[in-house]
């Protein structure tokens, strides 16, 4: 897995450990050597990650939309900015540039990011493997209600299985390189 697209929140969040969390992740991503896909923003979350990255000598590769250049103040140190017309194209492109995708702690955003890419993996659109990095338990409910789906019949369970989810940045990235790997025709 050479690209990891990060789905997180253009905000920070209230606790410290979210942004210690993508600092961390995005230290982790240079230091292997792997390239930072986002959503170009140059605040909360996403400039938490993305600077991080930089520092530890990822690339990092930005997809914003028109209409967020100015909202989320693109950042202008990335080694590629994608500027395009929509939310649409900016989530298939980000797709379409990712081996592997990571949600951290974010609002609706993310969890429409996540959600679109785990629903094309259920729909066999890609194998890319995906990972939930949960900070001090932030996806705790979330996860629960997934479990909630498979008892009652709305979610299979080895769907539910597709997301990878752990609190170390770390360990997430090892078990999503293994899935990747364990897949034919992936390096």
């Amino acid at each position: 897995m050479k690209r990891v697209c990060i789905f997180c929140g253009s905000s920070a969040g209230r606790r410290p450990s979210y942004g210690a969390a993508a600092r961390r992740l995005g230290r982790l991503l240079g230091s292997r050597g792997m390239t930072l896909v986002y959503g170009g923003g140059s605040f909360g979350m996403m400039g938490e990650i993305a600077d991080a990255a930089l520092a530890a000598g990822a690339a990092v590769i930005g997809v914003i939309p028109e209409g967020l250049v100015e909202r989320e103040l693109a950042h202008q140190g990335l080694t590629e900015l994608h500027v395009v017309p929509s939310l649409h194209r900016r989530k298939q492109m980000m797709a379409d540039l990712a081996e592997g995708f990571i949600a951290l702690p974010g609002g609706m955003g993310t969890l429409d990011e996540l959600s679109e890419v785990w629903t094309w993996a259920q729909l066999g659109i890609h194998d890319k493997p995906l990972g939930l990095l949960d900070v001090d338990g932030y996806f705790a409910r979330l996860l629960a209600f997934f479990d909630h789906a498979v008892a009652e019949g709305f979610l299979p369970a080895a769907d539910r299985g597709l997301v990878a989810v752990d609190s170390d940045p770390g360990r997430l990235l090892d078990v999503m390189e293994e899935r990747r790997a364990a897949k034919p025709g992936t390096t």
